[in-house]
């Protein structure tokens, strides 16, 4: 279990993001650092991630939220949550803070937009099934590999379950995408895994899945190394990034490691190929991509197409 270190927000909670896919929306972490763990996880390497094991809650979000949404010359249309760090991790305090936020925005007729690959709450998916036209869902989903999964992704929900909570928000009728993101080259790029996952996309009936490999950044190497178990497995992910390019991150001005072009481009055409057995279309991310694509990947939805929706170039309405 992590532990939980509760702190007072100083600054803003809504904030913007650097990316550029995510440029239209105010952002909320709740926490700092993520108890899901992942060993991929980019957010290993910021300066305000407390490390392995623990996890800061930002105890007054909600209470700054209600003193911050009136001062707004704006409203948000709708919020992104998180950049930094997941909203359903297996941690009672972040759930209960996590249902009054997204309880007060949406009862405020602001949107909700979310990625996760943790496991919904029941009382939390009845919330959103309640305001599913104001709701973009993200759903993680890295492979359906038990031994992978376990690997590295500790802390998650088991993929099963995040395939049955993208079915039953596809069923209330929420907006979906699926991310297959991240990609581990040598791990989780073969064909059989990536048609496993499209498989279970295509029953599903997906319309939208984003695609990228991980990038590395000097602190994701280090936890790679040190915390999986199968040394030779980590080598061998690590060894699809030698002779790599270091690319800028679209927008937000940081550099990280991603696997040579020709690499990345066949795996994305494998994928589009496995993918269109299925009818499933797949946008590449630019942000992470910058040398191959300027497509987006719309994290967080595209709020254009939402009732009473605005431009995805609008931050506010």
């Amino acid at each position: 279990m992590s532990k939980v270190l509760h702190v007072e927000r100083k600054a803003a909670v809504l904030a913007p993001s650097q990316l550029v896919c995510l440029s239209h929306l105010p952002t909320i972490n709740l926490t700092a650092g993520c108890a899901h763990e992942c060993l991929y996880c980019y957010a290993r390497s910021y300066s305000q991630n407390p490390g392995q094991g623990r996890i800061t809650l930002y105890a007054n979000t909600l209470e700054k939220l209600w003193a911050e949404l009136p001062r707004k010359r704006k409203r948000p249309r709708a919020v992104y949550f998180s950049p930094s760090c997941d909203a359903f991790q297996p941690v009672a305090e972040v759930l209960d803070l996590a249902f009054d936020v997204f309880e007060f925005l949406l009862q405020q007729g602001i949107g909700v937009a979310f990625l996760t690959k943790g496991r919904i709450p029941d009382r939390h998916m009845e919330l959103l099934k309640a305001h599913a036209s104001n709701v973009h869902a993200g759903i993680g989903i890295t492979t359906l590999d038990q031994r992978v999964w376990r690997t590295f992704e500790p802390r998650t929900a088991p993929p099963e379950v995040r395939v049955a909570q993208a079915a039953a928000l596809l069923r209330a009728g929420i907006d979906l995408q699926v991310r297959l993101d991240p990609i581990l080259p040598g791990v989780t790029d073969d064909e059989q895994t990536l048609d496993g996952v499209f498989t279970a996309l295509g029953e599903l009936g997906v319309r939208d899945v984003a695609i990228s490999t991980a990038f590395m950044r000097p602190a994701i190497v280090q936890t790679l190394r040190r915390h999986l178990c199968e040394k030779e497995l980590a080598e061998t992910l690590l060894s699809h990034y030698e002779g790599g390019p270091t690319l800028v991150l679209h927008g937000a001005g940081t550099s990280v490691a991603v696997p040579p072009e020709p690499a990345r481009r066949a795996i994305y055409e494998r994928v589009r190929r496995i993918a269109s057995r299925y009818d499933v279309p797949i946008h590449i991310c630019a942000c992470k991509n910058g040398d191959l694509t300027s497509d987006s990947c719309h994290i967080a939805g595209n709020w254009s197409r939402k009732p009473d929706g605005l431009r995805q170039s609008s931050l506010f309405e």
